[in-house]
């Protein structure tokens, strides 16, 4: 893990000089943060580089989980498809699972932070603890794209975010009125993207022996052309138009495709997901589709995408893309589709291609491959846009200034 200062070669000295800043307006105060995995998914990846970062520049910041069984995850991955606009049967049943597990946690979890930050819906209940810290700023974190929701599950979830001091979301296109129609409160939102962290082993350089023993590793050859998606497997992420898009370009140019991504321990469709992408290929010796393993996944995740020629993001639904944002630090040429927040990184034919079908995707995959200094400045410019806008280090600056105002409500905060 990466000290702090250790970013100031890559963002200045006085980024960092700014975020012990507002850590000293903190001094004192714990942040509690709780999501349901500790591993597998941006929230995870996010949380693991966050929380030792802000301990070092001295904010007192915890990380707990929830518990949940299989029934427990398999509805809240209901969820997480039905928030995304997937028809999905959100029955009463479905809504009893969820709030048994969830009142469980509820009793069993210790709160103990003066600003609580919840991740996503499966701990959203955990609100239902504020009686017991009424002084403590309770924050609601939506990391997916909730612009057309399922309206059933919309309003069953917003009754607890209306009890929330504050929600957060990824991009513009995800914020909706929150506003408890009884009593006239609004809850205030903000808007914070995700980040990487440039220092982590899936993003640092490495060498290119490294990536060598990696494609060794997969059987993938270094004489082709590689296009890659790196992504949980995941309907959403469709994998399937993916093999569809390299199928199209498969008849003018010799190249193979990689299908990479790990499993998270709170997504119950994984195994079907891959089934299905293992058919679709149908035994193409050309098409790589990957199960990293968690012990390795960093550094091979690493390696594939640096070996890529094109990384391929051809999501239905998207809430940021973190694996657009690792591409394009390592200013690779990106292919993704226009949809959440996705084009927050992505300017089209500046910073990436933006598209829409599986035809579109294939033709945009050709020409890349085609066209070698085309595709090395989108990169360059997609490295750029990265640097400057979506690092860890800005990412902490605005979780701090947000604890901050949200203590603050209605003051002015100056350093």
């Amino acid at each position: 893990m990466a000290h702090i200062k250790e970013y100031i070669p890559i963002v200045g000295q006085s980024i960092i000089d700014e975020l012990y800043l507002l850590a000293e307006r903190l001094e004192g105060k714990v942040i509690q943060t709780v999501n349901s995995t500790a591993v597998g998914g941006g929230v995870a990846e996010i949380l693991n580089c966050m929380v030792p970062l802000m301990e070092e520049i001295g904010v007192e910041m915890y990380w707990d989980l929830i518990k949940g069984g299989e029934n427990f995850f398999n509805v809240t991955k209901k969820f997480h498809n039905a928030l995304h606009g997937r028809e999905e049967a959100i029955t009463d049943d479905v809504l009893e699972i969820f709030m048994e597990t969830s009142l469980q946690n509820v009793a069993n979890m210790k709160m103990n932070g003066d600003i609580i930050l919840i991740h996503d819906p499966q701990p959203i209940v955990l609100i239902k603890n504020r009686s017991k810290l009424p002084e403590a700023h309770w924050i609601w974190r939506c990391h997916i794209d909730v612009s057309n929701p399922d309206r059933k599950l919309w309003r069953f979830l917003r009754q607890f975010m209306l009890e929330y001091d504050a929600c957060i979301f990824s991009a513009p296109v995800f914020s909706q009125r929150l506003v408890d129609t009884e009593s006239g409160k609004e809850v205030d939102q903000f808007l914070v993207s995700p980040s990487i962290d440039p220092l982590s082993a899936k993003n640092k350089e490495i060498p290119r022996e490294t990536i060598d023993v990696v494609l060794e590793k997969y059987g993938i050859s270094t004489d082709k052309p590689i296009v890659s998606q790196i992504s949980r497997y995941d309907y959403l992420k469709d994998p399937v138009g993916v093999i569809e898009a390299y199928k199209l370009v498969k008849r003018y140019i010799d190249c193979q495709l990689v299908l990479a991504g790990n499993v998270a321990s709170d997504d119950p469709e994984h195994d079907k997901v891959y089934s299905e992408v293992k058919e679709h290929a149908d035994k193409d010796p050309d098409i790589h589709p990957l199960v990293i393993d968690p012990a390795h996944n960093d550094i091979e995740i690493n390696a594939l995408q640096r070996a890529s020629d094109v990384i391929v993001q051809k999501s239905l639904k998207e809430g940021f893309a973190l694996t657009v944002t690792e591409a394009l630090w390592k200013a690779k040429p990106v292919v993704a589709s226009a949809v959440g927040g996705i084009p927050l990184q992505i300017t089209n034919d500046y910073s990436g291609v933006l598209v829409r079908t599986v035809e579109g995707t294939a033709r945009s995959i050709r020409q890349l491959l085609q066209s070698p200094e085309y595709a090395r400045r989108l990169g360059e410019n997609g490295h750029e846009h990265i640097k400057n806008n979506f690092l860890i280090t800005r990412h902490i600056r605005d979780y701090l200034l947000l604890f901050l105002s949200t203590m603050h409500k209605g003051d002015v905060v100056s350093l």
